[in-house]
């Protein structure tokens, strides 16, 4: 018949345990080197795999225990055992690495490489590779001589620890392209190589470093491929086959980084299609290959949207979906990897978009909106912002519902800026699907917030934010305009134009261009405080803006002069003030401009100043012709820009 436990029988299992755990300490200190052996054994036994003992022997100060006696034992059982325990404590576990080095053993385990005794030598090198694979490792500077050598002699060891030791050094430490550059001119990947063909922990410790060495290196690349006429590449191609989940994930990884660094080295279909699939069957593994498979196939997938048509004919979306369902917990670093593969999926293909909306996904990811890592969120509104692409589901009203819109207005107090910029970017696809000035949005407080974060001190939540508003204004109705324009005012706007970043300045005459776009009421806005904005636009354009910035302006100034009579005078005093010489002619110099939509947005001002119907158009028509303009006019009647082509026709 069935048996329950009570609450006390558990109370006194874990009493005992954490008593056992003291006695275990206690002996740690012991003066009898077979008591501390033996208590050494118990500690790095105990806490193998086990994060929560880890913590427990944390609390009780096991790792400056542990590395006392390592300091001050020349018995090699002891040495043996002590960076064996230690490199249990710094094995995936953050607070055990940090306790290993804040116990200051790290320059003791370092001698240990130079024992007679080969078994010392290898607990010594296992115990530093845990702690190398760590972020908070010490910094290995590549550039001094003597460290160089320190690192050719472990890559150079015929102990297999002591060499992957050298290879993990190197995937922690090497992080800049002047430090793969003097790496690979050392000869550092013609010792790499030498790995491959060596054990299992050798191979998979020289392609971490190989990945690292290559990233973003087309260099470095080159000259990986070229050794032994591509033998090597050959060779990590091959190992993506390998039986081993985790060595065929390294190998796939390596690959990745080749290919984003230097595409021209798979042109073969079919290793891309092998690529793509090897990633996808990592995809099921329970483990740390399953969790970082999902990260590399995103990465590899990016931008790149023949290689999402084949993993998308390899059923990606539904595998991906069918792990994100099935109810168990996943490791953020998982959880985040699936959701960036979904959003790179559902970034340029439409059938993307409406297979991952039809396997019933938008609970999930509002769920991963308010998961309590911050990088699973970012990957949620990623996912958000791309499936939002797509017009069919976003005109049927799909992610404008309170159980969607709520969390993602509330993310835009997040703590965390990558969050903020990503829930804006999936705002403002979003949005434009809003046809009432009394969305749910603007209910929840959405305008005013993204007006705050339009004040950010981080520029790409402002430039953000700005995007959003610039959407959100976009065919809007008046009523949401002058909602809008209440919350910012001519000030505010004036510092947005004349923000220190450029990429803000576009954003914000953008958005103004928005703005006044439509009826004469939108384009009064401009003439708030004594045209202050006006006067602010056309400054700006006196500077020789960059370009981007400039077609912005222009349209302002296009859509300003579709007014009447008193806004089209305006303008003119914006293209040609007084005194004439503060102008310098700009609007020539942009009806000259390599940039197509530079000259487009000028011709539009020019036609909507001079439109026939107007009563000053012959007087405007005059003072062009008088500053060049006109003239410019007909030298562009083969501009090779059809849209310019037009325009200037009409």
């Amino acid at each position: 018949m069935p048996t329950t436990t009570s609450s006390s029988s558990f109370s006194s299992a874990a009493s005992s345990s954490g008593n056992r755990q003291a006695d275990v300490f206690s002996r740690l200190a012991s003066s009898d080197p077979e008591v501390k052996l033996k208590a050494l054994r118990e500690v790095k036994n105990q806490i193998i795999g086990n994060r929560t003992k880890k913590l427990s022997f944390l609390k009780l100060g096991a790792v400056p225990a542990i590395a006392s006696a390592l300091s001050d034992s020349e018995c090699n059982s002891i040495l043996v055992q002590s960076a064996a325990a230690l490199g249990s404590f710094a094995c995936g576990f953050e607070a055990g690495v940090q306790a290993v080095l804040d116990a200051g053993v790290f320059p003791r385990l370092l001698r240990l490489l130079t024992s007679s005794d080969e078994k010392v030598v290898d607990a010594g090198a296992r115990s530093l590779r845990m702690i190398f694979q760590s972020n908070q490792a010490p910094k290995y500077d590549f550039l001094q001589e003597k460290n160089m050598e320190f690192l050719f002699s472990l890559l150079n060891s015929e102990n297999e620890n002591v060499s992957g030791l050298g290879a993990s050094i190197i995937a922690h430490a090497c992080g800049t392209t002047v430090e793969q550059q003097v790496l690979c001119e050392a000869g550092v990947l013609e010792k790499l190589v030498i790995l491959l063909d060596g054990s299992l922990s050798q191979r998979e410790a020289c392609l971490e470093s190989l990945a690292t060495v290559l990233k973003n290196n087309p260099e470095a690349v080159s000259r990986f491929v070229g050794l032994e006429a591509g033998r090597y590449l050959s060779s990590v191609t091959e190992l993506t086959k390998d039986r081993y989940p985790r060595t065929r994930l390294l190998s796939c990884l390596c690959l990745v980084v080749i290919y984003n660094t230097s595409p021209s080295y798979f042109l073969n279909m079919g290793t891309k299609s092998s690529l793509v699939t090897t990633l996808l069957e990592l995809l099921n593994d329970p483990g740390q290959s399953g969790d970082e498979a999902a990260l590399g196939l995103s990465s590899l997938i990016a931008e790149k949207e023949d290689l999402q048509k084949l993993a998308y004919e390899a059923n990606a979306i539904k595998n991906i979906v069918d792990i994100l369902k099935t109810g168990s917990e996943l490791h953020p670093k998982r959880l985040q990897g699936l959701f960036l593969s979904l959003a790179e999926l559902c970034s340029k293909l439409e059938d993307c978009r409406c297979s991952f909306l039809s396997l019933e996904m938008l609970d999930l990811l509002v769920n991963a909106l308010r998961h309590n890592n911050a990088d699973v969120r970012t990957a949620a509104c990623i996912c958000f912002r791309n499936a939002a692409r797509s017009v069919k589901n976003l005109s049927a009203g799909r992610f404008t519902n309170d159980h969607v819109m709520l969390p993602l207005v509330q993310l835009l107090h997040d703590p965390s800026s990558s969050v903020q910029v990503a829930v804006l970017g999936a705002l403002s696809n979003i949005v434009l699907d809003f046809s009432s000035p009394k969305s749910t949005f603007i209910e929840y407080g959405g305008i005013k917030q993204l007006i705050e974060l339009s004040k950010s001190m981080d520029p790409n939540a402002r430039c953000s934010a700005l995007r959003a508003l610039r959407n959100l204004m976009f065919l809007a109705d008046n009523k949401r305009k002058e909602l809008f324009y209440s919350e910012v005012k001519a000030q505010g706007f004036v510092s947005l134009i004349s923000d220190p970043e450029p990429t803000v300045q576009e954003q914000g005459l953008a958005l103004l261009r928005n703005l006044v776009d439509g009826c004469i009421n939108s384009i009064e806005f401009v003439f708030d405080e004594e045209g202050l904005i006006l006067d602010t636009v056309g400054r700006q354009l006196r500077k020789s803006p960059q370009a981007q910035m400039a077609i912005q302006g222009m349209y302002v100034l296009t859509n300003v002069a579709s007014g009447t009579e008193l806004h089209k005078e305006a303008v003119m005093q914006q293209l040609f003030p007084q005194p004439q010489a503060e102008s310098n002619n700009f609007m020539l110099k942009f009806l000259q401009s390599h940039e197509s939509q530079l000259r487009s947005a000028t011709v539009w001002t020019i036609i909507n100043l001079i439109s026939p119907s107007s009563p000053g158009a012959l007087d405007r028509h005059v003072k062009l012709r008088e500053e060049g303009i006109i003239p410019q006019l007909k030298n562009m009647v083969n501009d090779s820009c059809l849209d310019v082509k037009v325009h200037k026709r009409s």
